[in-house]
């Protein structure tokens, strides 16, 4: 089961670590290797969240997140993404942009800081959204029952969330805006632009994937009994060949297609402060694009095994842990805009909550008499992936 699900990257890694010994030297081989294990540290909470959508989705489209997603993490947001941001903040050709990367690595990486505010604005008030709709959901399990319980009454309220995102974001660019960090000066108007961008991307991806998905089980619903059985035969056809119930009778179609953009734009998010964060340690694209690619590969494997395992289903504070690790995250996101925060306060804040969130789960479980994990709640993407 482990070799199978982290296979991939293991492979990937080997391949990789040999690739920068070889291009750079012990020196690089160090990079690389820390850049992975940052990756890995600060986006474990994205797997959790990844996992949660991804076990909605069919067969199908659980293997585009897992191949065409991969290939938009590790190349899209890892190497491509930091090059085009250069090229817009310094209103740049694409070749420019891509020459400077390569022959001014000083400048690039000024470039790519100076453009810090509006990513961080983007990125968190689309996260700090994730976590408002979470939080002022009404749900079965309530992990700090203290906090969830009024905040799920409130939520009754319409459009709560995305008031609470706006005040935020307004609160934001009159304080810590007003005086962005490395000098960037008052960078008010870009990042109250930048956050409305990303509270409208959340809306528009969120709220179209939301569309197709209560449609779909509309017409599941209006379909009756005998689609129930076509459904059942289909499940365990698939399960014959490796893939689970779940995943047989999920999302498919336009719903699949929107839900695979949602799960790329949070992937996105996630990845914002990991590629600044990376600065840090390098300012060669090839040395991030490889490490951050790395770490990106053992996130994937890592939502495979969760979605496998019914770790989620098992372990029902999970989810819990891991949005008010996204919630936490966006705070710290927008506070950046002004102040520096270690990467290490960043994952270990992530890792903390999932495990104080897993702890309780386990708890949770012994009080009730429930195994660790029950073999019928195991869900398996399709075999080969």
């Amino acid at each position: 089961m482990l070799l199978k699900t982290f296979g991939w990257s293991f492979a990937i890694t080997v391949l990789g670590l040999a690739l920068a010994g070889g291009l750079w030297g012990w020196q690089g081989l160090a990079i690389v290797g820390i850049l992975s294990i940052l990756e890995i540290s600060l986006s474990f909470d994205n797997a959790v969240i990844n996992a949660g959508i991804l076990r909605k989705m069919n067969a199908f489209w659980q293997k585009i997140f897992l191949t065409v997603g991969i290939l938009v993490a590790v190349f899209g947001m890892r190497l491509v993404f930091p090059v085009v941001v250069v090229a817009i903040t310094a209103k740049l050709g694409p070749i420019e942009a891509v020459n400077l990367a390569l022959n001014d690595k000083a400048h690039y990486q000024e470039l790519v800081t100076s453009a810090h505010p509006a990513i961080a604005a983007f990125g968190g008030i689309f996260l700090l959204m994730i976590f408002l709709d979470f939080l002022f959901e009404e749900r079965d399990h309530k992990w700090l029952a203290w906090i969830e319980k009024p905040m799920a009454r409130m939520g009754k309220l319409d459009m709560l969330s995305v008031i609470v995102a706006l005040v935020v974001l307004l609160v934001t660019s009159m304080t810590v805006a007003t005086a962005a960090a490395h000098g960037a000066g008052d960078k008010s108007a870009t990042v109250l632009l930048s956050g409305v961008a990303g509270l409208i991307t959340y809306l528009v991806v969120g709220g179209i994937s939301g569309y197709f998905e209560d449609k779909l089980e509309d017409e599941e619903d209006e379909d009756g009994a005998g689609d129930d059985a076509e459904a059942r035969e289909a499940a365990v056809a698939s399960e014959k060949k490796g893939v689970s119930t779940g995943a047989a009778v999920g999302l498919a179609g336009k719903a699949a297609f929107f839900m695979f953009l949602y799960l790329e734009v949070i992937d996105a998010s996630f990845s914002f402060d990991g590629v600044i964060g990376a600065f840090a340690i390098t300012n060669d694209i090839f040395m991030m694009a490889l490490g951050l690619g790395i770490g990106a590969m053992y996130i994937r494997s890592l939502t495979v095994f969760l979605v496998r395992k019914g770790t989620l289903d098992d372990y029902v504070y999970l989810e819990h842990g891991a949005h008010y690790a996204i919630g936490a995250l966006a705070i710290i996101l927008l506070i950046t805009i002004k102040y520096e925060i270690s990467e290490v306060i960043t994952g270990l804040i992530g890792v903390v909550l999932i495990a104080l969130s897993f702890l309780s789960s386990v708890a949770k479980n012994r009080r009730e008499g429930k195994p660790g994990n029950e073999e019928g709640s195991r869900q398996e993407v399709a075999s080969g992936v």
